[in-house]
């Protein structure tokens, strides 16, 4: 698929659930891991110096109780990293925090209303939506699809 396409003909709403597609990450010849480091506390990135070489652990929702495989870098991220001060910060641009949000949950799918809620700075859902549905795909960060 064209860099810029959208997989639905379905205009996203704000009631749209979205997440990060790691798929797109590997389609474009983008590694998430070098991106998930930098976002990593300092204790952390440099246990893992060898970022490229993650194990996967199991991870368990605390909203859901389900469990699911993932990435043990991605899994120190969401459960230490992401709840120290500074990791939402005001001042980082409006996708990358997107990004952050929706790593923090265990990118659990999100709408944009639920997002601006856990952005640390105000932001409305229409601008979160306009954003993530432009031209462009922003870090991976899509509408779920329907199957």
């Amino acid at each position: 698929m064209p860099q810029g396409k959208r997989r639905s003909l379905v205009r996203p709403t704000l009631e749209t659930p979205f997440h990060i597609d790691f798929d797109w990450w590997q389609s474009h010849s983008r590694d998430w891991r070098f991106y998930v480091h930098r976002m990593l506390c300092e204790e952390h990135q440099a246990q893992f110096t060898d970022w490229e070489n993650t194990t996967k652990v199991d991870w368990v929702s605390p909203k859901t109780a389900e469990i699911r495989q993932v990435d043990g870098m991605q899994y120190v991220l969401m459960t230490h990293c992401a709840h120290q001060p500074g990791f939402l910060q005001a001042h980082l641009p409006l996708v990358d925090t997107v990004f952050r949000v929706l790593i923090a949950n265990g990118n659990r799918p999100m709408t944009a209303v639920e997002i601006a809620n856990k952005l640390p700075r105000p932001v409305q859902p229409h601008t979160i939506l306009r954003t993530l549905t432009g031209r462009k795909d922003y870090l991976g960060i899509r509408p779920v699809e329907n199957k």
